[in-house]
């Protein structure tokens, strides 16, 4: 492992991909591995009422290149879609566009819920 922080280093001659090289680690893919023997179900379609098994290991708050954020920072399991799609618009937008079954935003950062 690299300084403290810094994540781990690299050989002389590997490509740096930066920190989407962490993802192949053998550290990395166990954690993912645990997170979603802990939950097994997507945690974003299990708020709208459907149950979908989830696939990916994701960060709540992305980690922006931090290596301790990376491997200390809280997860959730979310299918491919959900991953995809609404994780990453809520990653652009601030807010996800997930509607609950009573037809509102799910998300309480969606505009509707701003004041004027």
């Amino acid at each position: 492992m690299g300084g403290r922080g810094s994540g781990p280093q690299r050989s002389a001659n590997s490509p740096d991909r930066g920190h989407r090289d962490w993802y192949r680690l053998e550290r990395w893919r166990k954690l993912a591995k645990a997170q979603l023997r802990r939950e097994p179900l997507c945690a974003r379609c299990l708020a709208v009422g459907r149950v979908t098994p989830a696939t990916i290991a994701d960060h709540v708050v992305a980690h922006g290149g931090d290596w301790n954020s990376f491997l200390l920072g809280k997860l959730q399991s979310l299918c491919a879609s959900c991953h995809s799609g609404g994780k990453q618009f809520e990653e652009e937008r601030g807010h996800y566009p997930d509607i609950g079954p009573d037809g509102f935003p799910l998300d309480p950062r969606h505009p509707v819920y701003r004041r004027r």
